[in-house]
């Protein structure tokens, strides 16, 4: 803590007990007042009762009675003032103890910090500078962020200190943030990654950026994430053209010049659509191909209970107030193209795993967004309609991260909005002893759950389609 921040400290505790020693006089001033106004009371009515000699016997009764109520009423409000009274001193002493305790904290940090700032101006020799600056170093390692900066003062990349590097906001502090600096963020796993992240942050200020599309992608799947913005210029396509227009974008294949391919094994949308007849493995094999199978995805008639392909007119129809919303993992874009086709926005949340997902998904008019699942969705608490995601959910992904992407998806749904769990694939006794449980311990309304077989590997796994349209409750969580 810097010193400006002890004083500040010390400040606000001498502020603290200024105001409770002030809050015990007024109470002590109110006690008084009211004790000489029931005296003042006490006299008036036994000078009445003096005068009443003609006044009837019951009347002189109801007096008494209402004489006795009063003084059970003031000895009351007394009793009460009394134990307020105790009660601020009480605090008054455990605020002191914190305070003094803070202040000894503090003093003997500044002390260690003065004491070992001495031994090195007094060193002699070069290993016993040495030695004193550790000790200076030790008593700053307090605080965790210059713990961490120090651990790696020799390491990280000169431009990653200069990007992470803690500064003062220009018109000092602000209360809307309650604060008077600034931090920028990465993720808490860069530095575990450090030969790729100096080869990630070497590059000219200012200039056009290193072609390193993969180096990124790969230190984002290691958890570093988000990454760390960078002061170069990014990359673009050679020879790029306008972008078809809406809504022609939407099923129009875009031009291979739009597209910067150096990142990819195939170099055009031909050598991707071409996979699957060359047995090339990839995730996504015909994906690209927008008159294959992705023009008949979400779309045709209705599906009945026990089908676990659901459409997306079927889904609109069975919930109301479906505006916006997330397709995680949502390949390029098409099920965020069919639901604007019904004016509902969806973002589409996508890698680039060897092919230019991001980029076709934003040829299409549509929104990509480039996260891992590793990440905590960037979207404020109960806000998105609807939450899609077909296949990337499943169990391939760690039961214990599967489980908080869960909670997370949970946190961003506004009451009353629906998750479309698309394709959830597992083996059958998964689903009973796993994964049914986790999902229906939200408590949400099942629209539908539907399961069926997955074959394409055989019968002889066991495996099964989880589809789900699942409704968030409305109320009770508050």
């Amino acid at each position: 803590m810097s010193f400006e921040a002890i004083l500040k400290a010390e400040d606000d505790g001498r502020r603290r007990s200024s105001r409770l020693n002030f809050i015990v006089l007024l109470m002590i001033l109110i006690i008084n007042a009211l004790a000489f106004c029931g005296f003042q009371y006490l006299y008036r009515v036994e000078q009445h009762h003096q005068d009443m000699n003609d006044g009837s016997f019951q009347e002189s009764n109801k007096f008494q009675s209402s004489v006795v109520e009063k003084q059970d009423e003031l000895s009351n409000q007394m009793n009460d003032t009394l134990e307020e009274i105790r009660d601020l001193r009480r605090q008054l002493r455990r605020s002191r103890e914190r305070i003094a305790q803070m202040e000894g904290r503090h003093l003997k940090l500044l002390l260690d910090i003065q004491a070992n700032t001495r031994s090195i101006l007094e060193a002699e020799s070069d290993e016993g500078r040495n030695t004193a600056g550790e000790l200076v170093n030790q008593s700053i390692e307090a605080d965790p962020y210059h713990r961490w900066m120090l651990d790696r003062r020799d390491t990280l990349p000169e431009e990653f200190r200069e990007y992470v590097a803690t500064r003062k906001l220009v018109f000092g502090w602000n209360p809307a943030l309650s604060t008077d600096m600034m931090t920028a963020t990465v993720g808490q796993a860069c530095v575990a990654n450090l030969d790729d992240l100096k080869q990630f942050m070497n590059y000219e200020v200012g200039k056009v950026c290193p072609d390193d599309d993969n180096l990124a992608q790969k230190l984002l799947l290691n958890g570093c994430e988000p990454l760390p913005r960078r002061r170069c210029l990014a990359r673009g396509p050679i020879k790029p053209t306008e972008p078809l227009p809406f809504p022609d974008s939407l099923w129009t294949e875009p031009p291979d010049e739009n597209i910067r391919w150096s990142a990819y094994d195939c170099k055009s949308f031909e050598c991707l659509n071409t996979r699957s007849a060359r047995k090339v493995f990839a995730d996504c094999l015909d994906c690209f191909d927008l008159k294959g199978r992705e023009a008949h995805r979400w779309v045709g008639r209705p599906s009945k209970p026990h089908a676990v392909d659901f459409t997306v007119e079927q889904v609109l129809a069975m919930k109301s107030g479906i505006r916006i919303g997330l397709d995680i993992g949502g390949g390029t874009g098409s099920f965020a193209v069919r639901m604007r086709e019904h004016n509902v926005t969806i973002i589409t949340s996508t890698l680039n795993l060897n092919g230019p997902f991001n980029n076709f998904i934003a040829q299409r008019g549509v929104i990509p967004f480039f996260v891992s699942l590793g990440q905590r969705f960037p979207f404020w608490d109960n806000t998105l309609d609807i939450v899609h995601s077909m296949h990337v959910l499943s169990n391939w992904i760690p039961f214990e991260i599967l489980e908080f992407v869960f909670y997370d998806i949970d946190r961003i749904l506004r009451p009353g909005g629906v998750l479309w769990l698309d394709h959830f694939f597992c083996i059958q006794s998964e689903l009973d002893t796993r994964y049914a449980p986790l999902i229906r311990s939200f408590g949400y309304k099942e629209l539908r759950w539907d399961v069926g077989k997955k074959l394409d590997r055989g019968a002889e796994k066991k495996e099964v389609y989880l589809s789900a349209l699942l409704e968030k409750p409305l109320t009770g969580r508050y």
